[in-house]
């Protein structure tokens, strides 16, 4: 039960609540829409200012709500408008703190997943799939995310799959050559086999041939054979980017390295990535009843250890084991063996 009168206050700090995120969406809305790259330095300055001024999870939401509404259409955005989008995020992610970059990331992981499964008509999965391309072309995110999808995208292998793997190689390939050549060369071999099974499937096989042409263009860093490929832009905005990122730590350090698994079932298992997140579930840690139920195994000791250990007050189970452990073991090789056991 609430007594009226804090029924009333509660309602009020609603309402004050919701005119403050009103007028928060419509100053970020206003910065976003004028967002362009001569003009990114002072809107990024202005975001880092209303960063201060508001809080994290307000600012974080809303950033994100409005990006992806710019972003996710049923018509592919234009690349440049995007890479100015994500390198906006980017710079935040790295002038304000890393949890800008991984609360967007995970919004973006989360909508394409849905929408991959759901079998979308538009183009809305290509466009986030170009956000988690320009995010680790900007050194948001680490080239482990984008194995992941690539070899979730090759498991499946539809025709719609195909397009996304053409997609996602003719952005970020070269990158992920440098990056993890091992790698890049297992998932080609995959796709090679992947390809040679599921041939009788395709009507159309020139868009499998293409994507097999694409990925061998790639292992022999042969960037004439992909057509329309001009790594230029994003060159041009990375140099943007390091001018405006203001700590020397612009680099690979502030990486994400997350996988795919981890952002799908945050949730679940909470954000390890991001310092000091809070979480309140804890399916991981194992019931303490039934952990005091488990008696711990040593092995047999004499009865004059544990007459040793009784004089030494040790008068629960654990501090008996790691007591007989310490003074049974040989060597400090033989001590650290037993107490991991």
């Amino acid at each position: 039960y609430v007594p009226p009168r804090i029924r009333k206050a509660q309602e009020t700090l609603d309402d004050k609540k919701r005119e403050e995120l009103g007028r928060l969406k419509k100053m970020v809305n206003g910065l976003i829409n004028r967002l362009s790259e001569p003009n990114l330095s002072s809107i990024s300055g202005q975001m880092e200012e209303l960063y201060m001024a508001n809080s994290r999870k307000d600012m974080n939401d809303t950033l994100t709500d409005i990006l992806m509404n710019a972003c996710v259409t049923a018509v592919a955005m234009p690349a440049r408008l995007m890479m100015e989008h994500v390198l906006l995020v980017s710079v935040l992610h790295h002038n304000v703190g890393i949890e800008v970059g991984a609360h967007f990331l995970e919004a973006v992981v989360k909508k394409f997943d849905e929408l991959c499964k759901s079998d979308a008509e538009g183009k809305e999965c290509e466009n986030l799939l170009g956000l988690i391309a320009h995010l680790y072309n900007f050194h948001v995110v680490h080239c482990l995310l984008i194995f992941d999808i690539l070899k979730k995208l090759v498991s499946t292998f539809t025709e719609k799959e195909i397009e996304l793997i053409l997609f996602l190689l003719k952005n970020v390939g070269f990158s992920l050559r440098k990056d993890d050549a091992l790698a890049l060369k297992e998932l080609i071999t995959e796709a090679q086999r992947k390809a040679s099974t599921a041939e009788k499937k395709f009507q159309d096989q020139t868009r499998v041939r293409f994507m097999l042409e694409t990925m061998l263009a790639l292992k022999n860093n042969d960037m004439r054979k992909i057509p329309g490929y001009d790594p230029e832009p994003v060159e041009r905005l990375r140099k943007l980017q390091r001018a405006l990122v203001h700590s020397s730590g612009s680099g690979k350090d502030t990486q994400l390295r997350v996988s795919l698994e981890s952002l799908l079932s945050a949730d679940q298992v909470g954000r390890w990535w991001i310092v000091g997140s809070s979480w309140s579930g804890a399916p991981m840690i194992s019931d303490t009843k039934s952990q005091a139920q488990q008696k711990l195994h040593v092995g047999k000791v004499s009865a004059k250890i544990m007459e040793l250990a009784r004089k030494m007050r040790m008068n629960t189970d654990i501090r008996r084991s790691i007591f007989c452990v310490l003074m049974t073991s040989e060597d400090f090789m033989d001590a650290f063996e037993k107490l991991l056991k």
